[in-house]
């Protein structure tokens, strides 16, 4: 891995179909915490999200309950993406309680501490796989990559 980079590039957003726009609406506002930016239309329905960090995070565009189901198993495509909710367990703690009041908008599928991060794994009312995750604090993963391979272990909240 070269330190030497000639150009800027950085994750912009992510767009989803959602089935159900307001469960799905739900879950990634109530639950994950993150600002709703744009209101679902009559015509085109669809929410977008932003955490501040850019003008969308997460655009959620309904495609109606009879959409195809994301297929199980291993397969070509997108596997889970992160959020990240804060900057301590508490952060990470406050999440899971709000996943626990809500067990109909999300199914916990795992819990990890990786080193350099604590994570939940999550599915979404459509069965994305959503890590929710904190960075933990003092890891120092520039001066020591080889933290991001490190053993995973079972996460302790």
């Amino acid at each position: 891995m070269s330190a030497t980079r000639t150009a800027t590039a950085e994750l912009g957003h992510v767009v989803l179909y959602v089935r159900n726009l307001e469960q799905s609406v739900a879950f990634y506002r109530d639950i994950v915490g993150w600002q709703q930016i744009l209101d679902p239309g009559t015509e085109f329905r669809a929410a977008g999200f932003s955490g501040g960090r850019t003008h969308h995070e997460l655009l959620l565009i309904e495609v109606g309950p009879n959409a195809a189901p994301i297929p199980p198993g291993r397969r070509v495509g997108m596997y889970h993406f992160g959020i990240k909710v804060g900057d301590h367990d508490n952060d990470l703690r406050a999440t899971l309680n709000r996943l626990n009041t809500r067990p109909d908008l999300a199914t916990i599928v795992g819990a990890s501490d990786h080193t350099i991060t604590h994570s939940l794994y999550v599915l979404d009312p459509d069965g994305n796989e959503v890590e929710i995750y904190i960075d933990v604090p003092g890891v120092d993963w520039h001066n020591n990559p080889a933290v991001l391979t490190a053993t995973i272990k079972p996460l302790h909240l």
